[in-house]
């Protein structure tokens, strides 16, 4: 009997799954909206009825998967599969993500952070490929990041390790959810890179951005800073080069730590490519580590939005007691 693996991607926008071969490649794949403020169930049964779905429409009968892997955001106990906090769902705390599987499928259900999930699909199948050593940062609307080290995925005590995004960079910076203030991802976000540029159009600096949103700050995004610095905007060049130089610094202490071949640099504001990596490039250059730095390549991620889902897959083959 031929044998499949589901891959999910639980976002706080979109669920994005497939369903994979042994091969990995891929047999089916669809987004869904999360609609997460609907509640830890309706989101928990929404995952439920895609999975249902999908094996319908492509005449998948429940037995022939082999196993199911799921990256969920925020801290968790993978081995319990317990969803312990995600910021961005409403009321989502202590939930057995695993558990609930359990009531509607036979086939077993493994869950990891969603960053290490996207990390397992670049190491293995992008711009990983091949490295033993290699951090998978992803800029969004926050930093994660995930670790392999020694051909090896670090996980931590608490399956917590590599919180980049909370490296304190300033004793007395802007607060962040963690209860610190001043961490690194509070400024190299796409959040964090569009606050920068506001505080500086607060102090009464110009910009072309400003006649885009008619004057509404709340209305500007990362993307429109790119585009005012591919026209030349002075304002979006210089925040554009602020947020690559802390970035840059930030990377310096974590590349002087790990000692990686390669760090891939993912998420939504990976979009910004060289504008920002350039600068982030020439900041590692002068301030980490040179035996460490010289043989640290810093690039873009290959996968895209397809990174999660077949690494979620690789992660339960893995996982799974062969």
């Amino acid at each position: 009997m031929r044998k499949y693996i589901i891959g999910i991607d639980l976002g706080g926008t979109n669920i994005k799954s497939a369903i994979f071969n042994l091969e990995f490649q891929k047999i089916h794949e669809r987004s869904d909206p999360t609609e997460a403020a609907k509640g830890p169930s309706h989101v928990l049964n929404r995952m439920v009825g895609i999975i249902q779905e999908m094996l319908t429409y492509e005449g998948i009968q429940p037995k022939s998967i082999l196993c199911m892997g799921m990256g969920i955001p925020g801290l968790l106990d993978p081995e319990q599969g317990l969803s312990l906090f995600s910021p961005n769902f409403p009321d989502w705390e202590n939930i057995h993500v695993v558990n609930h599987m359990k009531n509607h499928f036979e086939f077993p259900a493994y869950i990891d952070n969603d960053v290490r999930v996207n990390l397992y699909g670049e190491w293995l199948f992008g711009a990983g490929s091949g490295y033993k050593n290699l951090i998978l940062i992803t800029l969004g609307t926050g930093l994660g990041s995930g670790i392999v080290n020694d051909g090896k995925v670090i996980y931590g005590t608490t399956s917590s390790a590599g919180e980049i995004g909370h490296m304190n960079m300033y004793r007395e910076g802007r607060p962040c959810r963690c209860g610190s203030s001043g961490c690194l991802g509070r400024y190299v976000s796409s959040i964090g890179m569009v606050r920068t540029l506001t505080d500086k159009l607060e102090e009464g600096r110009s910009s072309m951005i400003l006649k885009w949103v008619e004057g509404n700050l709340t209305a500007i995004t990362a993307r429109m800073i790119s585009e005012a610095y591919d026209l030349g905007d002075s304002l979006a060049v210089e925040v554009m080069h602020e947020t690559g130089e802390i970035l840059g610094f930030g990377l310096s202490n974590v590349i002087n730590l790990f000692n990686p071949e390669v760090i891939i640099v993912g998420g939504g504001m990976s979009a910004a490519g060289d504008r920002l990596l350039n600068t982030v490039r020439d900041t590692v250059k002068n301030h980490a580590l040179h035996l460490s730095s010289g043989v640290c390549h810093i690039v873009q991620a290959k996968l895209g939005g397809q990174a999660g889902m077949i690494g979620a897959a690789a992660y339960a083959k893995n996982k799974f007691p062969l």
